[in-house]
């Protein structure tokens, strides 16, 4: 049984003239016994709750930063109308910020037989999954003296995915793609071109480019033209060890990576590559493999949204084997990981050259703009004294990157906002030399 304000404040108004005018037990029962006769009244007229039965409907996944809406059905069983106040309890992290309290209770009244509907909107603020914990219900008598109260378990998961921000960066990608896909001999020659057709030479064009038979066979001189090779293999690796952990801006390393990971997928699909997924830091956190071009932006998608960062060290030998068990031969390898010297000069630079010698490796690394910004201060000894230490972090940074170029490693080190468009710039350079 839970008592209301309106059961306390009719005990406190009855209590009044008791205790001034006549102060005796004879006087407080003569005031509490038709007032506790009235709530037993009340309780005994409240609509039952445990007899409540209760569906869900709605959103099953929801980006982040979007809403989403969950219908509970409440239907009544018994033979009297319901008033209650309804708590449709979530995670904290499932609703803005103070907005839980708001957007959790309904009021709501259901006639005998009947049923009714709410709808919680929900805002996430993290990814992941969210499972809905419990409807407690308060159902109210028809004097509002007092309540039955009960607990219903309700199952129902929203899935929160990434919000993939960098999706405005894929247009102008694609229109790059396209002009390389048309491109000449001379511009994008090399190992790993394919070839795509045979135009009349123009001065300028690459002698070496000449197709003799051809020639032979026409009044003019034919040159082969080439296009970017298709059908190669992609592995995305994520390292989520305890570096990825880190928050950069107002987002952790991790999320950032992920986002650029999404803008590459959806270019390499595209220009017809392979792509896969990998999440390791000393076991295999998630994996994607095997699907095709329409189908592997969902399941990336989905194997991001419960991933979240370990605070562990890494194991880099662990990563290089499963790295070079998922990747076929001659694929390109782009590992997201953090620039930091000491996990990459005593982790990933021992075991790098059994990757650069099978594939192709690209390093990608979520610099911190805040240290871009401690750079130009210059205004206070405190001033001063920042913009030292962020010089030396980002002279440590460009000193690493050059560790990895020197084994042949293609290194992509940028800001969260500016990451997903310039390993996307990288790729297509890649393509463009023939390299992939």
């Amino acid at each position: 049984m839970a008592l209301t304000g309106r059961t306390a404040l009719l005990a406190t108004l009855g209590s009044l003239p008791v205790g001034i005018l006549a102060p005796s037990w004879t006087g407080m029962l003569a005031v509490n016994a038709p007032l506790t006769l009235a709530i037993l009244c009340d309780y005994a007229l409240a609509a039952p709750v445990r007899t409540l039965r209760f569906t869900r409907t709605g959103d099953t996944s929801v980006r982040l930063g979007d809403a989403a809406q969950v219908e509970l059905t409440v239907t009544n069983s018994s033979n009297r109308p319901l008033r209650a106040l309804l708590r449709d309890a979530w995670p904290p992290s499932t609703w803005a910020a103070g907005t839980e309290q708001a957007a959790s209770r309904h009021r709501l009244k259901v006639p005998a037989g009947e049923r009714r509907r709410v709808t919680a909107v929900l805002t996430p603020t993290r990814r992941g999954d969210r499972h809905a914990e419990r409807v407690t219900v308060r159902s109210y008598g028809p004097l509002g003296l007092a309540a039955r109260q009960g607990n219903h378990h309700v199952p129902w998961t929203v899935r929160v995915l990434p919000p993939f921000t960098s999706r405005k960066h894929l247009p102008s990608r694609l229109a790059r793609l396209r002009e390389l896909d048309g491109r000449t001999s001379t511009l994008i020659r090399g190992q790993g071109t394919e070839f795509d057709s045979l135009r009349d030479y123009v001065p300028g064009d690459d002698t070496r480019s000449i197709d003799w038979r051809a020639t032979a066979r026409r009044t003019t001189v034919a040159v082969r033209t080439w296009r970017p090779e298709r059908d190669r293999h992609i592995l995305v690796v994520l390292d989520t060890g305890r570096t990825s952990a880190g928050r950069v801006g107002d987002v952790p390393r991790l999320d950032a990576a992920m986002d650029a990971a999404l803008l590459l997928s959806a270019l390499a699909s595209r220009a017809g590559d392979r792509v896969g997924l990998l999440a390791y830091d000393r076991r295999v956190r998630a994996q994607v493999q095997g699907r095709s071009a329409g189908d592997i932006l969902p399941a990336m998608v989905n194997a991001f949204a419960p991933l979240e960062p370990e605070l562990i060290e890494t194991d880099a030998r662990g990563l290089s084997a499963a790295a070079l068990q998922n990747a076929p031969r001659g694929s390109l390898v782009v590992l997201f990981t953090s620039l930091d010297a000491t996990p990459i000069e005593e982790g990933l630079l021992p075991v790098l050259p059994q990757l650069t010698r099978r594939h192709t490796v690209l390093v990608a690394s979520v610099a911190d703009p805040h240290v871009e910004q401690m750079t130009t201060r210059r205004g206070s000894p405190e001033g001063v004294y920042e913009a030292a230490a962020g010089t030396q972090a980002r002279i440590q940074r460009r000193r690493t990157a050059e560790q990895l170029q020197r084994h042949g490693v293609t290194v992509v080190d940028a800001t969260p906002d500016k990451l997903a468009p310039a390993l996307a710039d990288a790729y297509l350079a890649l393509k463009a030399a023939g390299r992939l």
